[in-house]
């Protein structure tokens, strides 16, 4: 078997989708996009492209260390991304050619169901307490929200008693019921990540992501004594090296790699099992597309220290365009009581509406964060 093409599609709301086509007939799905980069990421995988075409998909671990160290230069968030979507696609042709779900290619599940989460405030996080009983109604049970807006290096009380007052207001709602999640979104400098942290240890929350930025990973140790909750982190975070020393550190309870940022299934199914190694749990990161998704629920499936995952349905992003808009099984992701059940189909697991992407790639899409500014004029954290 050979690989003969490697198509692009730019689709809204802000994704980039590959079908790699093989000789046999067998195409896989790839879903490499940097949130707000995926004209560069897309260059990236054009320019892999020039290596993989004409060579067996099978051997993927040998493809995945061409790609990764073929070059001087390694690593980073475009170049790890066009890895990753390239490797879930591959991993999709050959479930598809054992006729066998991707899990069970990694040894086999471990779980029949997997624990997730949605999305509720938006980036200027409102109308929470809404937002959660309208999710706990469809049957979800955990949440995450963004905690702040812009916050800068030491700021007003007031930024930390509003998110406390959001968190409260959730819990007003729903009590324990609901198991929420607060994102710092790496908004937070390590001064008013001390603050944030021991204020809402009182709402005894699931987790605080991101305090700060995983450059500044090692502030972890001081905002760890100031806080019992669970501190997790890791998407923006991009191989197993990126990791080895935040697991030696031992500050992070949870970690959150991406699938189509941190080097696709074959790197994540790594990069979790060091984390096991180390009593650390795993909370892989996915506010992105059904291919993404699929990637991580087969992951997710057969990985036993994950224990939650991270889906777009309904985000504030995805406005427009949602995750099940592209696929032609739009059950395949219900939620029931707060869970998934471990898909049985080959490959991914999904099966992708070409038409639809072919037809939304037509206006394509240049989505890009916002730049945000601190009171005093200083550009913020987004």
């Amino acid at each position: 078997m050979k690989i003969t093409a490697m198509n692009l599609y730019i689709v809204a709301p802000r994704w980039l989708f590959l079908e790699i086509e093989t000789d046999k007939g067998i195409t896989g799905w790839g879903e490499p996009v940097i949130e707000g980069r995926a004209s560069v990421v897309k260059a990236a995988v054009e320019d892999l492209s020039g290596y993989l075409i004409g060579k067996d998909p099978m051997p993927i671990e040998d493809h995945w260390q061409a790609m990764y160290r073929g070059g001087f230069y390694r690593g980073g968030p475009e170049l790890m991304s066009a890895i990753a979507g390239i490797d879930e696609a591959l991993w999709d042709i050959k479930g598809k050619y054992y006729n066998a779900p991707v899990y069970d290619l990694l040894g086999g599940k471990c779980r029949d169901r997997i624990k997730i989460y949605s999305w509720i405030g938006g980036d200027r996080p409102a109308d929470v307490a809404e937002g959660a009983r309208r999710l706990y109604e469809t049957g979800c049970t955990a949440v995450k929200l963004n905690g702040t807006e812009e916050m800068h290096y030491v700021d007003s009380f007031e930024k930390v008693l509003k998110v406390s007052e959001n968190i409260a207001a959730v819990r007003a709602a729903l009590g324990y019921k609901m198991d929420i999640g607060v994102d710092f979104h790496g908004r937070v400098h390590k001064s008013m990540a001390k603050v944030l942290a021991r204020e809402l240890d009182q709402y005894h929350l699931m987790f605080i992501e991101e305090p700060v930025l995983s450059q500044n990973n090692e502030a972890l140790r001081e905002i760890a004594a100031h806080t019992a909750t669970p501190i997790a982190t890791g998407e923006r975070m991009f191989s197993r090296w990126d990791f080895k020393n935040l697991l030696i550190d031992g500050y992070a309870d949870i970690i959150q790699p991406d699938l189509s940022h941190a080097g696709g299934i074959s790197e994540v199914k790594k990069i979790l099992s060091m984390a096991e190694a180390f009593d650390v749990a795993g909370a892989p990161h996915c506010p992105l597309g059904p291919i993404a998704l699929a990637a991580c629920v087969q992951v997710d499936a057969c990985t036993p220290n994950v224990f939650i995952q991270e889906q777009s349905l309904g985000i504030h992003y995805n406005q427009g365009s949602d995750l099940l808009d592209y696929l032609a099984d739009k059950e395949v992701f219900r939620f029931k009581d707060g869970f998934i059940d471990v898909p049985k189909g080959p490959g991914l697991g999904i099966a992708i509406n070409k038409e639809k992407v072919i037809e939304a790639a037509k206006t394509g899409h240049n989505w890009k964060n916002p730049i945000w500014r601190n009171y005093d004029g200083t550009v913020a954290e987004w």
